[in-house]
């Protein structure tokens, strides 16, 4: 299962972010979208988690917990 994340601090990290949904379920990949030219984050990513049930806790979970001073906004990602 995809699972877009949004708002996050720039101060997030991918090991944050894998840290964070580890408590649901095991993590396939966790991306940070960044800025091509800069190297910024732009306040989104994607976690992959392999066992649907393991993703929808953590969608249900996390949806407005915060992480690092920023309330998360987590939903299933679209293709």
């Amino acid at each position: 299962m995809n699972i877009y994340v949004g708002n996050l601090s720039f101060e997030v990290t991918e090991q944050d972010l894998q840290e964070t949904f580890e408590a649901f379920g095991e993590v396939a990949s966790v991306k940070i979208i960044k800025d091509k030219y800069s190297g910024q984050s732009k306040g989104f990513g994607f976690v992959e988690m392999p066992k649907k049930g393991d993703g929808e806790s953590a969608i249900n979970s996390l949806k407005d917990k915060e992480l690092k001073g920023r309330k998360l906004n987590v939903n299933e990602a679209r293709p």
